[in-house]
């Protein structure tokens, strides 16, 4: 099912130029970069919050404890 979505002049040339560069669809052109910004909001989300965590030491110590812990279990079984 498709809908419309009304986006500016300039917008909507962007697009259009990107489609025709590409050789996709202008379709294509907005799910990419709507997938592209949302990582990218998720992955600054996910910056934002190891920089908090890190600025409280006592969490910033159980999370590199338990970092530890994990890279104990990375070798299990596996010989050198």
């Amino acid at each position: 099912m498709a809908t419309q979505l009304r986006v500016n002049e300039s917008t909507h040339a962007v697009i259009r130029n990107l489609a025709r560069e590409c050789g996709e669809s202008m379709q294509s052109i907005v799910e990419k970069a709507v997938e592209r910004y949302k990582r990218e909001m998720f992955l600054e989300s996910l910056s934002d919050d190891f920089k908090k965590l890190r600025e409280n030491e006592e969490s910033w110590n159980v999370e590199l404890e338990e970092r530890r812990l994990w890279e104990n279990t990375l070798l299990d079984g596996v010989e050198k």
